[in-house]
């Protein structure tokens, strides 16, 4: 092993020493990184055999253009650990992920006293004081640590883990908020319980428990819920502010057609996703049926993110377009006293971009207005692809049916579950409100659920 190692230690510094410039060094490194790493490795363990644990290291210089790049690679017990300065940039190879962090990503980042106060776990540094080409004066890494040394002195130091998780190339491996996609049998066989009134209420155990549900699934249920307009509103109250919009606080949905929406009458709703017409749509709502005398009226339930998945796996490029390409939905109201209009402008598909992780779809065909904002050229694509989603989103497997009664409240994610009705006969109230997604997710979070 040692001569091998030798042997490739030469060829590299001689093929090295031929290259011209700073690029061909970066190529050649990149090339070479993985073998040196597999075979740093290997010396460490025969290294350790013959010295009785102690750990292996090995380094490298070389030249380019005035430029010395220094490889380090370092072999822990549990993680294989290489790294290499570069002009610009630190690369670094860790748990199977190689990451690549800009120098001013990695002085703005530090967590020292002087930088970030961890009592308020905010920055103190004034990031426009760093100096853009900042470059280390040393570097130093340990089993689970890297130290920095700037030109100024200050040390910066960082923990691999953490470097891992919070690289842009270890946030693209990551979800930001796990799920399981369901489809009406995948849902029913799960058999996810309802919470009741008084565990949701009174325990901290219901309220994580109904949260993890809704965080999975995207809908949960509380059971045993006294059917008044104030105990609903308690209901709600539990996990976030109510949010008052042009609807109110908490509304009352008969068929009354009291509002200029086809939700105020009893015609059958196809599903959609509620507000389109907000720049940010609300994040979650409930509903609780506090009386239906007559038949019909069943609530109807299709995970959107299942049915783009399905899009996604199948046309992506229909998925990539539904993704990027912006349309305008708006609510124009002149009803009685309320007139209203209202226009919020996004894709159908929202995706993160460092992932590709959906996070909200906008989907509602009664809302949407003129297509003015796709060039003529992209028009009979957008239609094509937005019927792709259509059918999947109607497919009679996708569609959970789901009969309100009076105690039961339907907590549903708006960015994510799409929702209608079948018509009905008789006199149907149902009360409902719209939540603050960020309140929601805060309380998910400091239960210790991943939101």
């Amino acid at each position: 092993m040692t001569t091998a190692y030798i042997r490739l230690h030469l060829v590299c510094t001689i093929r090295l020493s031929c290259l011209p410039g700073s690029d061909a060094i970066f190529l050649w490194n990149r090339m070479w990184s993985h073998r040196l790493a597999r075979l740093f490795s290997e010396a460490r363990r025969l290294g350790t055999k013959a010295a009785k644990g102690q750990n292996y290291r090995s380094a490298r210089f070389c030249r380019s253009t005035g430029v010395r790049n220094r490889w380090l690679s370092t072999a822990p017990a549990t993680q294989e650990c290489s790294w290499v300065l570069h002009q610009d940039h630190f690369e670094l190879l860790y748990s199977g992920i190689c990451m690549r962090f800009d120098y001013v990503w990695l002085r703005d980042h530090c967590r020292s006293a002087s930088c970030f106060n961890s009592k308020t776990n905010q920055r103190s540094l004034d990031t426009a004081s760093v100096e853009l080409h900042i470059r280390p004066a040393q570097v130093r890494i340990d089993e689970t640590t890297i130290y920095l040394t700037w030109p100024d002195g200050h040390m910066t130091k960082y923990g691999l883990e953490w470097l891992s998780q919070n690289s842009y190339e270890g946030q693209k491996q990551q979800l930001v908020q796990p799920r399981i996609l369901w489809s009406a049998n995948t849902y029913k066989e799960a058999n996810v319980p309802s919470i009741s009134y008084s565990e949701f209420l009174e325990t901290n155990e219901g309220l994580q428990e109904f949260l993890k549900n809704f965080l999975l699934y995207g809908i949960a249920f509380v059971d045993d819920v006294p059917a008044t307009r104030e105990d609903t509103e308690r209901t709600a109250q539990r996990i976030s502010h109510i949010r008052e919009t042009i609807y109110g606080k908490m509304w009352d949905l008969t068929s009354d057609f009291s509002r200029g929406d086809t939700a105020y009458t009893k015609l059958a709703l196809d599903r959609h996703t509620d507000t389109t017409y907000f720049q940010e749509p609300c994040g979650m709502q409930l509903f609780h049926c506090l009386r239906h005398e007559g038949t019909g009226g069943r609530t109807l339930l299709v995970d959107g993110f299942n049915a783009a998945e399905q899009v996604r796996q199948r046309h992506l490029k229909d998925f990539d377009l539904l993704s990027t390409v912006p349309l305008k939905h708006e609510y124009i109201e002149n009803v009685g006293s309320s007139h209203n209009h209202m226009v919020g402008i996004g894709p159908v598909l929202n995706v993160y971009p460092w992932n590709k992780e959906l996070y909200m779809i906008r989907y509602n065909n009664y809302d949407r207005a003129v297509i003015n904002t796709v060039p003529h050229d992209l028009v009979h694509q957008w239609y094509s692809a937005h019927r792709i989603l259509t059918n999947e989103l109607r497919r009679p497997e996708n569609e959970l049916w789901v009969k309100l009664k009076p105690g039961k409240v339907l907590f549903v994610d708006n960015w994510r579950v799409l929702h209608g009705r079948e018509s009905f006969t008789g006199y149907r109230q149902l009360c409902g409100c719209y939540l603050t997604r960020d309140d929601v997710l805060n309380i998910a979070r400091l239960l210790g659920l991943k939101a």
